[in-house]
């Protein structure tokens, strides 16, 4: 008489199949901090290309009818539509993630900023499509905006959150590194093609190339980033944190008083910002003699200044504290803004 003997699975070795699967599809932290690193300098390339533009080509091409002051202000205002759409944005594609969940979400708003400022690359000027051409780039610009705020995946808060306490601020800062290299790669190829091309080509198609290369490295972005977040590690930790989305009307009721303190203690930074990169420009070319190639080299070093400043502050605020950072640098930020128009007006 035979014998069929059942073969019993190996708890042990069961465990470790499963432990060795578990760690090949953990997210570590170096590859956050690359996809922070890339979408935040992606979206700011994007964001400081159009800013540029707003001083030294739309006022032309755009709004050739106005003195230059006047040009320049109407670009401002288009160029401010993207900071009001974008809280609207955060609202639908967090609708979007919700029905058709986290890739899908931020692929369509990838697609809609790389089409928007595609759009942009191939859009006539006044003297081609009249007013038309205005309402086009504001509706892109409203675009942008609206795919920026639903860009945002989680990875800059997953990656605070999973730094060591004793390394956060290190951490959190990665995300920031995005503005400066962003702003230098706008000014540096803004800066190489006012040199080399003459007025009329550069107003006529020079200054589109940005906006080609913009919408190239979006491409490269999304990659990077869909790379994280469609893993099943990602959304494990993003629940381990609590760091879904939740609809913005509990999220106000239970959280006002965090969103409030969250978006203006920052504020004094961003503002700072605007201050030393588009503003300086739009001073250069309404009162200064000054070449504008030649300035945006100087704002280059400035941006690779703001990079390392942004490094000693990740260190700074593990040493003393993220909250007296803040503080510090803030007052330093209040005093600066104090000089700066003397500055601007070589110190007249």
């Amino acid at each position: 008489m035979s014998t069929i003997s059942t073969a019993h699975p190996d708890p042990q070795a069961y465990n470790r199949d499963n432990r060795t699967e578990a760690e090949r599809a953990e997210v570590a932290p170096g590859e956050i901090a690359v996809g922070v690193v890339i979408g935040r300098a992606s979206e700011y390339f994007d964001f400081f290309v159009y800013g540029i533009a707003s001083v030294l080509v739309f006022p032309s091409v755009f709004f050739p009818f106005a003195p230059p002051l006047e040009g320049i202000l109407y670009a401002f205002t288009i160029f401010a539509f993207a900071f009001i759409a974008r809280p609207f944005g955060t609202s639908l594609f967090m609708w979007i993630q919700d029905r058709w969940g986290r890739s899908t979400k931020l692929t369509a708003a990838l697609f809609l900023l790389g089409s928007c400022t595609a759009g942009i690359a191939f859009l006539p000027g006044y003297n081609s499509l009249g007013f038309t051409s205005i309402v086009l780039l504001s509706i892109f610009r409203i675009g942008q905006g609206l795919a920026l705020g639903g860009s945002w995946d989680g990875l800059p808060s997953l990656l605070a959150l999973n730094a060591p306490k004793n390394r956060r601020g290190w951490y959190a800062m990665l995300g920031q590194l995005g503005a400066p290299v962003g702003f230098v790669v706008a000014s540096a190829l803004f800066a190489f093609l006012h040199s080399s091309l003459t007025q009329e080509d550069f107003l006529g198609w020079g200054w589109r190339y940005p906006f080609f290369a913009a919408f190239s490295i979006n491409v490269v972005a999304l990659f990077a980033r869909l790379r994280l977040v469609v893993t099943h590690e990602y959304e494990r930790q993003l629940n381990e944190r609590e760091l879904e989305p939740t609809s913005v009307v509990e999220l106000v009721r239970n959280q006002g008083s965090n969103i409030f303190i969250g978006a203006f203690a920052a504020l004094a930074s961003y503002a700072l910002f605007h201050i030393v990169t588009v503003f300086p420009l739009s001073w250069i070319v309404l009162k200064s003699g000054q070449p504008v190639s030649e300035f945006l080299v100087v704002q280059i070093f400035g941006g690779l200044l703001a990079a390392v400043a942004m490094l000693a502050s990740g260190v700074i605020a593990d040493r003393i504290g993220r909250r007296r950072t803040l503080a510090t640098l803030a007052s330093l930020i209040a005093v600066f803004s104090g000089f700066a128009p003397l500055l601007l007006n070589g110190g007249r």
